[in-house]
């Protein structure tokens, strides 16, 4: 029994090792290693240089402690053309993100995990199941969970279903927020990727917490993600 306890213990915590380490690069050609090794290191010190100059307001506070009141993991849900300096304002927080199985989602995870997130492969279109069931075990590990909810590839600002089944699945509160700075540049990109400008005001807007019944049928689901889109929209102009 006690031999049983120990290797539970163990495997929870290999669990939890796993989503903070850089993954295994072996499946990629050499180019593309070096390719993701490059990017993660730009991505980073970009951040990380931008991010030291911005001058963080947080507003709505009260929702931001009414979701973590009594020892609850937050879902932190945001749109991903924020992710530059949501990244930077939630650093160090050990918060676990699901990043796609992809070229992309490789070097995204690899610069999360520097700035102290972790990470777990799985995206709407690919691996979708199995990253949904290992986010809700760290969850009940201990580890807070957030999702880009219109990523990897979109819709722009339609929220998916991922963080409404993870709170079911929980019994955790999903929190949605807004990081917008006042003054930024947009990358060509699918979502149109805010690049704030350095020294600019950054306004982080939380909505109240959203509850999802462990027994929600498809019904509620549905309207629990309506309710999503609406908090993201909100804090979110």
């Amino acid at each position: 029994m006690q031999a049983s306890a120990t290797k539970g213990q163990a495997g929870e915590s290999y669990a939890i090792a796993r989503a903070y380490r850089f993954a295994d690069l072996s499946g990629y050609t050499l180019r593309q290693r070096l390719a993701i090794r490059a990017a993660d290191l730009a991505f980073y010190l970009l951040i990380g240089l931008v991010g030291s100059t911005l001058r963080f307001r947080v507003e709505g506070r009260e929702h931001w402690e009414e979701a973590g009141r009594g020892g609850r993991l937050p879902i932190y849900t945001f749109w991903h053309d924020r992710i530059f300096p949501g990244t930077y304002f939630f650093r160090r927080r050990r918060i676990v993100i699901m990043t796609s199985q992809s070229f992309d989602g490789e070097y995204i995870a690899r610069f999360i995990q520097r700035f102290g997130y972790g990470a777990v492969r799985g995206s709407s279109t690919r691996g979708a199941v199995g990253a949904l069931v290992e986010l809700a075990r760290l969850v009940r590990l201990g580890c807070p969970a957030g999702f880009s909810i219109d990523g990897p590839r979109g819709p722009r600002h339609v929220a998916k279903m991922g963080a409404v089944l993870l709170a079911k699945k929980t019994g955790q509160p999903i929190l949605p927020f807004g990081v917008n700075a006042e003054r930024f540049r947009r990358l060509p990109s699918w979502d149109r990727l805010q690049i704030p400008l350095p020294f600019t005001r950054v306004h982080v807007r939380f909505a109240p917490p959203i509850h999802v019944p462990a027994d929600a049928d498809e019904g509620t689901l549905a309207a629990r993600r309506e309710e999503l889109q609406r908090a993201l929209e909100s804090v979110s102009p």
